[in-house]
């Protein structure tokens, strides 16, 4: 991408000539655009091209600045379920989650001109609609300074990591506890992309990589999502990006910052609190973009333009390829429930036996200097000494945890907050509209623990979990959500409590391991000698109980409790998930009512 170096004639109803450079050209990449500049920007693009579209929402930030997206597309797309052209791939772009890393905000500005305006790569949009978010973090990125960002070449100012409540919405993709988040989901799922773009910049040591990359690549995947992760979207960038003259690796994490020798692991540990995890649960490729926070701007916003810029070339030349992909991949979700042996993936590690693959690793010397300040050593990373290091890159991901999927979960009324975050993510829900007793799967926990520290507003549940069946009446309202859907493995993890970024774990059930009623003492003692004397089982079982507890036997609170459990005035309700699997989809109540129009689901039920 070369600057524009003087303004472009193009001329609106006897108006001067609109300069195209971005501020960021414009300022030698000293500077990045503020929001208002940004949109501004946008504005003339618009006023000066048909094929751009801004569109403004009436939804805001906690600091109630309106969303923007903008809409690039010969179709003259105004809205997602403006009827398009099934054979173009959707494009989505995120820019400023993390609003000090925005590269991909001046970036975009710059393809959008370069498409649109110049016509350099016009020919993009025969085949593509992009949607660029210009920046999702806008209160953090309106919180701008010089001192926000300590290991930061560049810009001069730059914006905030987190939003003006001091959420980061990179861990926010699956509780949806941000007004930013939600905007988000509304815009992925309304225009249902088939590959998006998540823009940042990585810290860590250096070296000579300019940009990192990653789409998830494990088991969590559909198979077609994986398959055109792995066989062309990676081996494309790689290829064309070195070409481009950068040097480009998948992202990764270093084993030893120290000496590449030791190790290199491919940094895409599966969760979905991510944008890549929650891309791999949705069935589509998401695109993490990491420049090196210490190359300088210009760099890394070429960087970002040019890697954005080669995959739209790659899914421009076959269309089909990416978009047959996420079909097959929604097919796949929708169907799990129906095949005994599937199971959707709830958790990856690296395998211990991954003997990696041979890679040479592009560092540079490094020595140690010692902090007067600190008392220890700190590395030194001397860039006139670029050095080739033979190492092994260890890529291999498997399952750990897994799940068989039900044909659909029942959840009562009265966890509206839970219903919300299940509409907030476009799941397709159903309500009862009378009372049902049905046999269903649930979990009954032990061990529950919190984090102690609050954690992005929450503190962590953990907890066993042993699967259960039984009989419940589900109230009228109580809300079914069907697994014959291409969203069934996002409504897996969000529903299964084990799964990483279950809403149990976020804390949305935290009420049923609280006990409410209690006893006095006088009251349960002889209850209690009445049940030890008549039910022998529960006095083998009492007995036994006290022989491994020793500590217990002069503690009569405890050794109460330990009756008053098993008696018919314990809340059977307590550490039991009131959230029902129903297994078979002949099981599902004949009653439900839509609670929304759904929307045509575009693939096809096998059998």
């Amino acid at each position: 991408m070369s600057i524009i170096c003087v303004a472009l004639s193009v001329m609106a109803l006897g108006q001067k000539p609109v300069n195209w450079n971005t501020v960021a050209e414009e300022t030698n990449y000293r500077r990045t655009s503020t929001h208002a500049e940004t949109i501004k920007y946008y504005h003339q693009l618009q006023a000066a091209s048909p094929w751009v579209y801004v569109r403004e929402y009436p939804y805001s930030t906690g600091e109630n600045r309106p969303f923007h997206t903008i809409i690039v597309s010969t179709d003259r797309l105004e809205k997602p379920d403006t009827p398009r052209n099934p054979d173009k791939a959707v494009i989505f772009v995120v820019n400023g989650v993390h609003s000090g890393e925005i590269e991909g905000k001046d970036a975009c500005m710059a393809l959008v001109r370069d498409i649109c305006i110049t016509k350099k790569h016009a020919s993009l949009l025969n085949h593509i609609i992009l949607v660029i978010l210009p920046i999702f973090n806008i209160d953090g990125h309106e919180m701008r300074g010089k001192y926000n960002r300590i290991n930061q070449n560049g810009p001069e100012e730059m914006g905030w990591r987190c939003t003006a409540d001091n959420h980061n919405l990179n861990r926010d993709y699956m509780k949806a506890d941000t007004p930013e988040m939600r905007a988000l989901l509304r815009l992925f799922h309304g225009w249902k992309p088939h590959l998006w773009f998540d823009t940042h910049t990585t810290d860590g040591a250096d070296f000579q990589y300019d940009v990192t990359f990653a789409a998830a690549i494990g088991p969590e995947n559909a198979p077609s999502v994986a398959d055109y992760v792995n066989n062309r979207l990676h081996p494309h960038l790689l290829k064309t990006l070195a070409e481009d003259g950068h040097t480009p690796a998948i992202f990764f994490e270093m084993r030893d910052r120290m000496d590449p020798a030791k190790g290199i692991d491919a940094n895409l540990g599966f969760a979905p609190r991510f944008s890549t995890g929650y891309g791999a649960i949705t069935n589509r490729p998401s695109i993490l973009v990491e420049t090196h926070m210490l190359k300088p701007y210009d760099v890394r916003v070429k960087a970002t333009y040019n890697l954005i810029l080669r995959t739209l070339e790659l899914v421009a030349a076959d269309p089909k390829a990416l978009i047959s992909a996420v079909k097959k991949g929604d097919e796949y979700a929708a169907n799990l429930y129906k095949d005994e042996k599937a199971r959707v993936v709830l958790a990856t590690s690296q395998p211990a036996d991954d003997e990696g693959t041979p890679m040479v690793f592009k560092a540079y010397d490094v020595s140690t200097k010692r902090s007067e300040a600190s008392g220890a050593e700190y590395p030194v990373w001397d860039r006139s000494k670029p050095i080739d290091v033979p190492t092994k890159f260890f890529s291999k991901f498997t399952a750990t945890r897994d799940v068989k999927p039900p044909a659909a979960y029942i959840i009562p009324p009265q966890w509206k907050d839970v219903i919300q975050r299940l509409k907030f993510h476009g799941l397709r829900t159903e309500s009862l509209e009378k009372i049902v007793t049905i046999e269903v799967g649930s979990y009954r926990f032990s061990e529950v623990r919190w984090k102690e520290r609050a954690f992005e507003g929450r503190h962590e549940a953990s907890f066993k979990s042993e699967p259960i069946r039984v009989t419940r009446t589900y109230p009228k309202d109580s809300v079914v959500v069907r697994l014959d859907d291409l969203k069934a493995v996002l409504a897996v993890h969000l529903l299964e409590p084990d799964a990483p970024d279950s809403l149990v774990r976020w804390g949305f059930f935290d009420t049923i391991f609280e006990q409410k009623e209690y006893y006095e003492d006088y009251a349960m003692a002889p209850i209690a000698d009445r049940m030890l004397a008549e039910d022998a089982i529960l006095k083998k079982e009492f007995d036994a109980w006290l022989a491994a507890n020793p500590d217990m036997a002069t503690n009569a609170r405890a050794r109460l409790d330990f009756i008053y459990q098993r008696s018919p005035y314990w809340d059977k309700r307590k550490d039991i998930y009131p959230v029902g699997r129903i297994e078979q989809a002949r099981d599902i109540p004949s009653n439900p009512k839509s609670d929304e129009t759904p929307n045509p689901r575009g693939y096809k039920i096998q059998g």
